[in-house]
């Protein structure tokens, strides 16, 4: 329980930079949302790369933010077609 809770607040807060990062206004409920999708893409990503994630705060942090940085460019770039 405690660890779905963590990376909840991890996620909302890497969704809430990511948006700053990409100049998106989103409210609570989506940065959460966007964030905990940023941090499986993220995490996946990184896998690709042959970068393991790191599981402090911060490497969760991170990931999550390039992920979720990474989602929202593509969503941009399908909203736009």
């Amino acid at each position: 329980m405690v660890g779905i809770l963590v990376s909840v607040l991890i996620g909302a807060i890497a969704g809430f930079i990511a948006g700053k990062i990409m100049n998106k206004g989103m409210g609570l409920l989506v940065c959460i949302l966007v964030g905990i999708v940023g941090g499986f893409l993220g995490s996946w990503l990184f896998s690709l790369l042959g970068a393991a994630p790191k599981t402090t705060f911060w490497g969760q942090l991170l990931v999550g933010i390039v992920g979720s940085v990474v989602l929202l460019w593509v969503l941009s770039l399908l909203k736009r077609k």
